[in-house]
């Protein structure tokens, strides 16, 4: 697995994903490695799962070049390694997927976790570079896997090519009651945010919404944002400073701590101008929450029609939806409800991890592009 930030996943849907995969790859008879960059973990070696193993590869720490610098790494080493499948994750990394081909007679796979040159921390220069990767992606691998059928419709316009839908997944929600968020300052009814501090997942437009509540509101409840920056630390730091003071900034949450959130959370808002097929967001829904979506079509995807949805990019429509939700018990409890039975209906990573295990069968076999 090459292109992920690393291992374990601290943080970050790619990550997320790749650890889920790890997990049960093993029982379809696969063995993983995993390469992983100093800053994100300290993990070398033996993972802790059988049969998974981490690589711990010097990157260059920067905005622009962290991913392309260790997928470069990981590429020229894995073709000193007997792997017969290399598996790269997101357009950037997809650049090099044609090497282990041409240079190693080795298959490999590109996932798409979604149109990354659309990122608004993206400079025109770097938007050329990772809209060459989208085109690489679908024509350099042997398969091109997508996690939305959003992405997978896009592949057919744009490129003329079938990709492999595979999406996202979720495990059985670990319920908890709240012992660990008073700690965090969590003192009373919240709002939920989870994601990175980037413009697309649009922090700044439920910040700027919050700020509009009604004071009554306002009073009763904090809005709790888990994430931090990705390269992106002016943005964070501007968030942090405008925000009104019941706007708690913990940085990432993960495990229990992030489980007593999903658990106890009012509302969950996911103001996303871009996704692939947001983690964070089938996460809350297996947990019952009641979310409220931007109307992007890859969280309309995910939603099903059991979310509330506000218009994308509007904050004034944001706050009117929240305000709803929030004075609506039992409309939160009945969308929560059907947001559950939805996302344990269709999303599942040992769903996930058979289809990739039978795709990785395919591709051994010698059924490679999907035309």
């Amino acid at each position: 697995m090459i292109g992920q930030k690393g291992y374990p996943p601290v943080h970050g849907g790619i990550e997320k994903h790749v650890a889920e995969l790890a997990a049960r790859l093993p029982a379809h008879g696969f063995s993983v490695e995993i390469y992983s960059r100093p800053h994100y973990s300290p993990l070398d070696g033996d993972s802790g799962l059988p049969a998974v193993t981490v690589r711990r590869l010097r990157s260059i720490p920067t905005k622009h070049l962290d991913a392309i610098s260790h997928t470069v790494a990981a590429t020229f080493d894995v073709l000193r390694r007997d792997a017969p499948i290399v598996h790269y994750h997101a357009l950037g990394p997809g650049l090099l997927s044609g090497l282990p081909r041409w240079l190693g007679r080795r298959r490999t796979i590109v996932t798409v976790h979604g149109l990354d040159w659309q990122r608004e921390k993206w400079g025109p220069m770097a938007r050329g570079v990772l809209r060459l990767g989208e085109w690489a992606s679908a024509a350099l691998p042997d398969r091109t896997i997508v996690v939305s059928r959003a992405l997978a419709e896009h592949y057919r316009q744009a490129h003329h090519r079938r990709v492999d839908y595979i999406p996202n997944g979720i495990g059985a929600p670990v319920v908890r009651v709240p012992e660990r968020l008073a700690a965090l300052g969590i003192d009373r009814p919240f709002v939920l945010f989870v994601a990175r501090l980037v413009p697309e997942k649009g922090c700044h437009l439920l910040v700027e919404a919050w700020r509009g509540l009604p004071e009554e509101l306002r009073a009763g409840h904090r809005l709790v944002v888990a994430g931090d920056a990705g390269f992106t630390h002016g943005y964070a730091d501007r968030l942090r400073r405008d925000a009104p003071a019941d706007v708690l900034f913990p940085g990432y949450v993960h495990g229990p701590a992030l489980e007593e959130m999903y658990s106890a959370a009012e509302v969950m808002v996911l103001p996303s101008t871009l996704e692939g097929l947001s983690i964070s967001l089938l996460e809350a829904m297996s947990y019952g929450r009641c979310c409220l979506v931007s109307d992007i079509p890859p969280n309309l995807e995910a939603a099903g029609g059991h979310t509330a949805v506000f218009r994308s990019g509007d904050a004034a429509d944001l706050r009117r939806r929240l305000v709803e939700l929030l004075g609506d018990a039992p409309r939160r409890q009945a969308l929560g409800r059907a947001a559950a039975a939805h996302a344990r209906e269709n999303y599942d990573w040992d769903r996930v991890a058979e289809a990739t295990a039978q795709l990785y069968r395919q591709v051994l076999d010698g059924r490679s592009k999907s035309i």
